[in-house]
């Protein structure tokens, strides 16, 4: 049976302020998280630091919006998560407190939200991301996050297709055309003849 990945089964076991996890908590949550990980489109790196809990809700609504998942993970976890996957990529910027963003088939949606989200509050910062097997600056984010939607490059794509086909049509339909006028104009010849 296939491991299906679920943030909500991530939980920390709090005592006195301080998360403590057992090992198999530990084993388990890096598992998923590992898939999670390896399944993904795009993973972008985030330090949420200064966040109050309104903004953080407000920017985890809007991604959930988009099918987007975030997560925040301890350092550690997160090292031993990324092994085999593209976000082993980002493994230098893993230090201080990280958020990790997620989004298994639209590159565009997570790297869109948190550049808008990050321009509107300089609490958020964006570290790193990775895509396709490479590191992605905040630049190429930033590039990423101008692209249209993948709604919007479809039916691009589907318009520029419609508009070749009939273009198509008009210069088939012109040979028949062309050829009768030029039978009409012969007829016509010969009547007046």
């Amino acid at each position: 049976m296939p491991l299906l990945f679920s943030w909500h089964l991530l939980k920390i076991i709090c005592k006195g302020g301080v998360s403590v996890l057992n090992l198999s908590e530990k084993k388990e949550i890096v598992q998923l998280l590992n898939t999670r990980l390896f399944e993904t489109e795009i993973a972008i790196l985030v330090d949420y630091k200064g966040l109050d809990v309104a903004s953080m809700t407000q920017l985890r609504s809007q991604l959930r919006v988009e099918g987007v998942k975030f997560k925040v993970v301890k350092n550690t976890l997160l090292k031993m998560a990324s092994k085999n996957t593209d976000s082993v990529l980002m493994e230098k910027y893993f230090s201080g407190p990280n958020a990790i963003v997620t989004c298994a088939d639209d590159p565009v949606s997570p790297a869109r939200i948190l550049v808008k989200f990050a321009g509107d509050n300089d609490k958020l910062k964006i570290k790193a991301g990775a895509m396709n097997g490479r590191t992605l600056s905040i630049d190429e984010i930033k590039a990423l996050a101008k692209l249209p939607t993948r709604e919007i490059l479809l039916s691009q794509l589907l318009s520029t297709m419609n508009g070749v086909s009939t273009a198509m049509v008009r210069v088939l339909a012109e040979v028949p055309r062309s050829f009768l006028n030029v039978l009409n104009a012969i007829e016509d010849q010969k009547k007046a003849a």
